[in-house]
């Protein structure tokens, strides 16, 4: 559970970050945004503070964070503790799983990927977003990872590794989109968002089980 320790301890240096740049996360929600699906019940794996699920009303969150489960829940969300490698949920009880800056965080990126397809529905869909390793923002966090607290616990991956863990584990039909084209401290304003993946730092994967 080393990598949860980040998010115990420094609860406000996470909520400040997304103060700090409002235009990279509201060009990140809107990335995400452009995958989802228009209806069905949906829970965040790994929702943190809920700084997605509750503007994307995704209304259930998983959590292993005590300081995270808290903020999230009075942002509305109902937070359960747990895992994302053994989910605390029946088969087939959603229609979208969401990650959202999760996978660098996974202590078994395999096993929590077999776990949300096991509680996908048939036809659901994961809904993935994360810093792509060889973008320019990528690169830049993997050279002053040590000077993070929380990044210096994670580990980062490329869309084609996280691809290929999907295609492995079952997952099918894959769309994409990215956002943040320029370094962080250029954007004062929203960032396009486009399909495909290569150019922008943060990438949204979705895939169909």
């Amino acid at each position: 559970m080393v990598r949860t320790r980040p998010f115990e301890d420094h609860p406000l240096v996470y909520e400040d970050w997304f103060e700090r740049n409002r235009f990279v996360y509201e060009s990140e929600l809107l990335a995400v945004r452009a995958q989802l699906p228009e209806s069905g019940r949906g829970v965040e794996i790994g929702v943190g503070s809920g700084r997605f699920a509750a503007p994307l009303a995704i209304h259930m969150g998983l959590e292993p964070a005590v300081a995270m489960r808290a903020i999230a829940r009075d942002r509305g969300i109902e937070v359960i503790a747990g895992v994302a490698e053994a989910l605390p949920f029946k088969e087939c009880a959603f229609e979208l799983a969401l990650m959202v800056t999760t996978i660098c965080f996974l202590d078994n990126t395999e096993a929590a990927l077999k776990e949300a397809y096991r509680v996908l529905r048939p036809n659901g869909s994961l809904i993935i977003g994360l810093i792509d390793k060889n973008s320019t923002l990528g690169k830049i966090y993997l050279k002053h990872r040590n000077e993070s607290a929380f990044y210096q616990v994670a580990t980062f991956y490329s869309v084609d590794e996280v691809v290929d863990y999907l295609r492995k584990t079952g997952f099918r039909d894959f769309g994409f989109s990215q956002t943040i084209f320029r370094p962080l401290q250029e954007i004062t304003a929203i960032e396009p968002v486009v399909e495909g993946y290569g150019e922008g730092s943060f990438v949204v994967i979705r895939a169909r089980k």
